[in-house]
C-alpha cells in the first residue's frame, strides 16, 4: 500500500514539475546573455585581421514559466517585465519575433552604411519592397496576411519604400479593393484585400498593417553580416565597429577584447538599450577588457551611468567607456596603447 502512495505521490509531482516549466505567467524574464565575437559573423572581402575582438552582448528574454519568476525573484540581474510591457497592443508572439528581428535588419543596414563612409566608400540602397511586421485584429488584413510576408507590388506597381506604400494606398476610398503580390516562405502570390477606416482613427484608410522597408545595401568590397535568430537594435555601434575596422589597414583593437551595445542610425549617433546591467554582467564573464557604453548626452541615469554602477557592483575590471556617437569610441581606441 506504502509502495502505491509513494508511486502515486512521485507521479503527482513530476506531472506538477513538468507543468511548472510549460504553464505561462503574464510576465517576461529577462537575464544575462552572452558576449559574442564578431569577426567569425562579418566578414568584409578583403578585409584586415585584428589581433583582439570586438563582441556585441545580448540579453536572453522570454516568456515567464514558475521556475524562472521564483529566479527572478531570487537571484540580481534577472528581471520580470508584465507582458504589456514587452509586447505593443495587440501583438503576438511570432509578431513580437518578426519585429525583433527586423530591428536587426535596419541595425545591420544603419551599421554598413555608417562604417563604409566613415571609411570613405560609397553606399547605394535597392528597395526591394516592405515587411509586415504587424497585422492588426479585425481589420481587413486579418487573416490573410501574416507578419514576416514581404510585399513586392501594390495593384501590380512597385514602390520604394513603407512611406510610397502607405500614402498610396491611403489615398483609396473605403471599400476599394488593393491587389498585394507578397511573398511568404519563397513562394510568391497575389492577395486582394478591401482598405477601411481605422478604428481608432476613422479618419485614417488602410488595410491594418504595420511596415518596414526591406531593402538591400550595395557596397564594394562586399561584406556579409551572420545573425541568425539574434534580434533587436542593439549591436548597431558594435557591428559598425567591426566592419569600419575591418576596412581600415589600422587594427583599432590593440589587441583588446572589446565589448558594447547601443543602437546607431544612419548619421553615427549611438542610442540607449534596455538590458545593459545583464550585458555589463555577461561581457564580464567572457574577459572583456572595455565596454562602450551609450552616454545619452549625459543624462541622468543613463545606459553609461547604469552601466558603471554594474560594473562597480560585480566588481568588474573593464573599462566603461561612454559614446554619444561612433567617433568618441574610435577617437577611444586610437589613444589605446597596443596591449
Amino acid at each position: 500500500m506504502k509502495s502505491k502512495i509513494f508511486i502515486g505521490s512521485s507521479i503527482v509531482i513530476a506531472l506538477m514539475m513538468i507543468a511548472g516549466i510549460f504553464f505561462s505567467l503574464p510576465y517576461y524574464v529577462s537575464k544575462p546573455g552572452i558576449a559574442k565575437e564578431l569577426a567569425p559573423i562579418i566578414q568584409v572581402a578583403g578585409g584586415t585581421e585584428e589581433k583582439g575582438s570586438y563582441m556585441l552582448t545580448t540579453v536572453r528574454m522570454g516568456r515567464a514559466n514558475i521556475y524562472s519568476y521564483v529566479e527572478a525573484k531570487l537571484f540580481d540581474y534577472v528581471e520580470l517585465y508584465p507582458v504589456e510591457a514587452i509586447l505593443h497592443e495587440t501583438e503576438t508572439q511570432d509578431e513580437y519575433n518578426a519585429r525583433q528581428l527586423h530591428m536587426m535588419t535596419g541595425s545591420k543596414l544603419n551599421a554598413i552604411e555608417v562604417a563604409y563612409k566613415k571609411a570613405g566608400y560609397p553606399v547605394e540602397y535597392e528597395y526591394k519592397g516592405v515587411y509586415i511586421v504587424q497585422v492588426v485584429p479585425d481589420m481587413p488584413a486579418d487573416g490573410k496576411l501574416l507578419a514576416g510576408d514581404r510585399i513586392t507590388q501594390v495593384d501590380g506597381q512597385e514602390f520604394s519604400s513603407s512611406e510610397r506604400f502607405i500614402e498610396y494606398v491611403g489615398k483609396k476610398k473605403a471599400g476599394e479593393q488593393v491587389e498585394l503580390t507578397i511573398t511568404r516562405e519563397d513562394k510568391t502570390k497575389t492577395v486582394k484585400i478591401s482598405v477601411e477606416p481605422f478604428k481608432d482613427d476613422p479618419k485614417k484608410i488602410g488595410i491594418g498593417i504595420s511596415l518596414v522597408d526591406d531593402k538591400e545595401i550595395n557596397v564594394d568590397p562586399k561584406v556579409t553580416v551572420k545573425t541568425d535568430e539574434i534580434g533587436g537594435p542593439s549591436a548597431g555601434l558594435m557591428f559598425s565597429l567591426e566592419i569600419y575596422d575591418q576596412l581600415m589597414e589600422e587594427d583599432y583593437t590593440k589587441g583588446y577584447k572589446i565589448a558594447g551595445t547601443g543602437t546607431i542610425d544612419p548619421t553615427g549617433m549611438v542610442g540607449p538599450i534596455g538590458g545593459i546591467d545583464q550585458k555589463i554582467v555577461a561581457a564580464d564573464k567572457a574577459g572583456a577588457e572595455i565596454f562602450f557604453a551609450p552616454n545619452e548626452k549625459g543624462i541622468k541615469d543613463s545606459n553609461y551611468e547604469l552601466a558603471v554602477k554594474t560594473a562597480r557592483d560585480i566588481d568588474s575590471k573593464m573599462k566603461i567607456v561612454p559614446v554619444d556617437v561612433i567617433d568618441d569610441a574610435i577617437n577611444y581606441l586610437q589613444k589605446l596603447p597596443i596591449e
